[in-house]
């Protein structure tokens, strides 16, 4: 069996950000039109241990049957080694046979994939005439995200705050997270933070969130006040329930419930679903990654890749 492997510098080159957009909102609707199987990911966490090792399966039906499967293993003190918090890979096996089609850089793909389904939902709910870009966080994703909002709005004014000054020195940088939203139409956070680093009392009007870096139960980036008083839209709304901390905290505080999600984006893009109602409503998307946005963006780089013949193909 011949299986076709992909580095981190193919699957970037491979993967630009304004057609992993366009790829990242087919796979969404696909999945709203039920086209796709997404089970919830299984994660194992040993007792004590700060890593984690994530299990992601996805299947898509139809003509050309595809299973994917991403394992990634979380490491957050990775960033003080210089290198990515995820680790791992994606791997595509044909629909009709079961055969492995190919293995692909996990973090590239990770990266990537999810700036671009944030910039989906920032070009559906951010308000017309949006003009700063805030992005909490200096890592990879904030990185991903910078590059996939400006793919999708032209913003007038990007700020930037992080616990570590200094890291995207091209931008414009707050001294404080409240600095950086009082004035924001768009936000973005992408950090580590265990408890909530945006407070309801700084948020202007109308401003859309794009919240990505808690993906996990017991972890958080927005207070209960702004999940409460915010229009809610996810990826999925079974991933939500049962995985997003900045869902899961408001809901044990009696804030909200299952019903305060509106939409998930895939909704809105098939339009079975409702956005934004008002210039003056807060939105908010809730990110946590779905398999089947790892199968498209894989089999996207898996098509280019076997047409320029990138990669090495390897037997197994």
């Amino acid at each position: 069996m011949s299986v076709r492997v992909i580095d981190e510098h193919d699957v970037r080159r491979l993967l630009p950000m304004t057609e992993c957009i366009d790829v990242m909102a087919e796979a969404l609707a696909s999945l709203a039109r039920g086209e796709v199987h997404n089970p919830l990911r299984f994660v194992i966490r040993p007792p004590g241990e700060q890593s984690l090792l994530g299990l992601m399966p996805a299947h898509r039906g139809g003509p050309a049957p595809l299973y994917g499967l991403k394992t990634v293993a979380i490491f957050p003190g990775n960033s003080a080694r210089g290198l990515d918090s995820h680790q791992g890979f994606v791997a595509l096996f044909d629909g009709e046979t079961g055969e492995t089609r190919a293995i692909l850089n996990a973090g590239a793909i990770t990266a990537v994939r999810t700036a671009a389904v944030s910039g989906v939902a920032t070009r559906l709910l951010a308000r017309d005439g949006a003009s700063t870009l805030a992005i909490l966080g200096a890592g990879i994703q904030a990185r991903s995200h910078l590059e996939a909002m400006r793919a999708v709005h032209d913003f007038e004014r990007v700020v930037v705050w992080s616990r570590t000054p200094g890291r995207l020195p091209e931008l414009e940088e707050a001294a404080t997270a409240q600095e950086a939203v009082r004035d924001a139409d768009v936000i973005v956070t992408a950090t580590s933070a265990v408890e909530p680093i945006i407070d309801r009392g700084w948020l202007k009007p109308g401003v859309h969130i794009n919240a990505v870096g808690s993906s996990i139960p017991t972890t958080r980036e927005l207070d209960t006040a702004t999940v409460r008083d915010a229009a809610l839209f996810v990826d999925r709304r079974e991933s939500t329930i049962n995985e997003a901390g900045d869902f899961l905290f408001p809901q044990r505080e009696g804030a909200i419930g299952p019903e305060h999600i509106r939409a998930e984006i895939g909704e809105l893009l098939i339009g079975a679903a409702e956005g934004r109602r008002s210039a003056d409503e807060i939105t908010v998307f809730k990110s946590l990654g779905l398999a089947v946005q790892d199968l498209a963006a894989a089999e996207h780089v898996l098509r280019r890749a076997e047409a320029e013949d990138a990669g090495s193909v390897v037997s197994l």
